[in-house]
């Protein structure tokens, strides 16, 4: 007779509420490794969530452009698009303009087009700030405070800006997102003193930075995985849910917007994009991804469907 080992898990990870209303979503809550279900339950599934920026992205390949070009400069009819027409249930909006070398866009007026997107697609979001910590201690307080009891998540706070941003979602009844760089201590010791200026830990999500496809993506994954397994044994200041900017990795390799003119052995540019962005995505699902940011509609096709074979439930 064969025998089965069955691990079981001492903790949770702990459920964390994004949105309000019947378009709210639900992460976190799993008390096993992904989809190993005989081991425990995985309460909630993935999260794809659809990017959108505030100013058209300077940086992306023509393949990546053209596939958005109607709406890469209309920010909200951006975000109805992904609404529309790609069945979004999560926006993942970039404050890209905020940035004092590109655009360095008002806080007035970067929250008034938070409020403004909220208004049209009522759907739960996360915003993400320009990277520049004293720019968006100045711009992301603004856009939580216009969007005030709508439950979104805002970042990235790291351990140099997190106190401006943590106290400005306490008071709006917002989230944060928590960024550390691939390193599972400070990822631990950023919740913690998120938690101690007075944010619950359900209202945390962690960003552990991740890389692509040939870009780190390997020891990303493994730090995710230290951190969950830690998280699964009773370590509560790692037992939160992941976030992953996959786009933001995958779509800035070279092999993704090389051109098949200067590379003809690479084959075609946009299903080198698509396919390196979908894999990077698959990858990190099976490191504990509870939300997927994502770019390319094909790209998300594809997980989707990983996602749905994975579990047999489909997306919630």
């Amino acid at each position: 007779m064969e025998l089965e080992y069955i691990e079981k898990s001492s903790n949770s990870i702990t459920s964390v509420i994004l949105g309000t209303g019947s378009t709210s979503l639900k992460v976190g809550g799993e008390d096993a490794l992904p989809f190993l279900y005989r081991e425990g339950k995985n309460v909630s599934l993935p999260i794809i969530a659809h990017e959108v920026f505030d100013s058209a992205p300077s940086d992306w390949a023509k393949s990546l452009k053209d596939e958005f070009k109607s709406v890469i400069n209309k920010p909200i009819e951006w975000a109805l698009y992904c609404k529309n027409e790609l069945n979004a249930k999560l926006i993942c909006l970039r404050l890209s303009s905020a940035h004092p070398d590109f655009g360095n866009n008002s806080a007035d007026k970067l929250a008034k087009l938070c409020r403004d997107i909220y208004a049209k697609v009522n759907l739960p979001m996360v915003i993400i700030g320009c990277g520049d910590d004293k720019k968006d201690n100045q711009v992301l307080p603004e856009c939580s405070k216009a969007l005030k009891g709508k439950n979104c998540y805002f970042g990235n706070t790291t351990i140099d800006n997190y106190k401006t941003i943590a106290a400005s979602c306490i008071a709006d009844g917002n989230g944060v997102i928590a960024h550390s760089p691939i390193d599972i201590n400070i990822a631990k010791q950023l919740n913690i003193l998120i938690n101690e200026v007075g944010l619950p830990l359900d209202k945390v999500i962690i960003n552990p930075t991740v890389g692509a496809l040939g870009y780190g993506l390997e020891y990303a994954y493994s730090i995710m995985e230290r951190a969950r397994l830690a998280a699964l044994m009773g370590d509560k200041m790692l037992a939160l849910p992941f976030i992953c900017f996959i786009a933001q990795e995958s779509w800035r390799a070279k092999e993704s917007k090389a051109s098949e003119k200067d590379n003809p052995d690479w084959g075609k540019e946009l299903e080198r994009g698509i396919y390196w962005e979908a894999v990077t995505a698959n990858s990190f699902l099976h490191a504990g991804a509870d939300i997927l940011v994502m770019r390319h509609p094909k790209a998300v096709e594809i997980v989707s469907k990983a996602i749905k074979e994975l579990t047999n439930k489909g997306i919630k």
